[in-house]
């Protein structure tokens, strides 16, 4: 079990708290400031949490070169340098101070995912709540270590990470002195497969790590995220575009704002249905008990007369002896006339 909730600004995270759902900006704003902006915006009004965004440069996330080892191979960035993928995505730092007024003016919180110590220290200038280590990331201790002794709570995505790559992360987030540390299960696939997803090791880094565990998801759709809540996952991170039509190296596997909405509430019912251990009829569950079956005079009995499978019989409503009683109730003898259609009790009846 966790052992801890964790804090991000105003808002309590982990156990019997409703789930923290980020809106991932990434590169979604198109290097237009108004699109961010309005991004931003409508993350708020379709109801999630948080806005996420990605402190970088080219410069700082790699360097000009062109060699076999800088050139990418996958189906939508494939063709390209990294430093030219990251020259389109990032998001410009003299945006960051305007966007985090825009964020709090609006009442989401924001963050951003640092990925060098120049970053981090951007974001501390900004006061931000809560800092956030990218899957690609996670063995980058130096970096996780300068993060967490800001004090501040941690969250480390795990995706291609295995069990020792996350528990050095953690031991190093931990003795560096981070206030608070959560995990976020992740598949590192753009977009991701539900079948890779394999959401039931939520649980199991949830009793090995000790920490809050969420989902990031790169999967279409919104499908695996809810299943996520149901299982425990306490944080909900989905890249989100105002529309997909507006092209950026992350618009394909986003979500756009209604499926944002029904991500949101659909989330919002999970939690609801999840309750608690009960075994007890609830709410119209109690009225319906009537329509149960019982035992009934399915003919006119006249007194005296042997009670027989042809007149009485297990039927609905509810209002006579259960149904449980039909073996005890056959043979015995009418105490008095009973008229069809008669809800069954021991009154009625004697042995011979």
């Amino acid at each position: 079990m966790e052992k801890e909730k964790i804090k991000i600004g105003k808002r309590l995270i982990g156990e019997k708290e409703p789930a923290f759902i980020v809106a991932e900006l990434s590169a979604n704003h198109a290097q237009n400031f108004n699109l961010a902006v309005k991004t931003i915006r409508m993350a708020k009004e379709m109801g999630a949490d948080a806005i996420k965004l990605q402190t970088y440069t080219p410069d700082t996330m790699t360097i000009d070169a062109a060699n076999k080892y800088f050139v990418i191979r996958h189906p939508k960035w494939g063709g390209q340098t990294l430093y030219k993928l990251y020259k389109k995505a990032y998001t410009p730092w003299a945006w960051f101070k305007r966007l985090k007024k825009v964020a709090d003016d609006e009442g989401i919180v924001f963050f951003s995912t640092a990925f060098d110590r120049s970053a981090v220290d951007l974001l501390e200038g900004l006061n931000v709540p809560i800092h956030k280590v990218a899957s690609f990331e996670l063995t980058d201790l130096p970096l996780i270590e300068y993060m967490a002794k800001t004090g501040k709570p941690l969250i480390l995505s795990t995706g291609m990470a295995t069990i020792k790559e996350i528990n050095d992360a953690v031991k190093t987030a931990k003795n560096a002195g981070a206030g608070e540390i959560a995990l976020l299960k992740c598949v590192s696939s753009y977009p991701a497969k539900p079948k890779d997803m394999h959401l039931r090791t939520i649980l199991d880094m949830t009793k090995r790590f000790g920490c809050v565990v969420g989902l990031s998801d790169h999967t279409l759709g919104v499908g695996v995220s809810i299943a996520a809540v149901s299982i425990g996952a306490r944080i909900i991170e989905k890249h989100f575009t105002l529309s997909r039509r507006i092209k950026s190296p992350d618009s394909f596997f986003s979500i756009e704002p209604q499926e944002l909405r029904i991500l949101v509430d659909s989330i919002r019912v999970a939690e609801e249905s999840l309750g608690r251990v009960s075994y007890e009829p609830r709410g119209e569950e109690k009225n319906n008990r009537i329509f149960r079956r019982s035992l009934f005079a399915v003919k006119d009995i006249k007194k005296d007369e042997v009670l027989t499978n042809d007149n009485i019989r297990s039927i609905r409503p509810g209002f006579g002896l259960y149904p449980k009683y039909l073996k005890d109730a056959l043979g015995k003898i009418a105490k008095r006339n009973i008229k069809k259609g008669t809800p069954l009790n021991w009154g009625l009846m004697r042995i011979k």
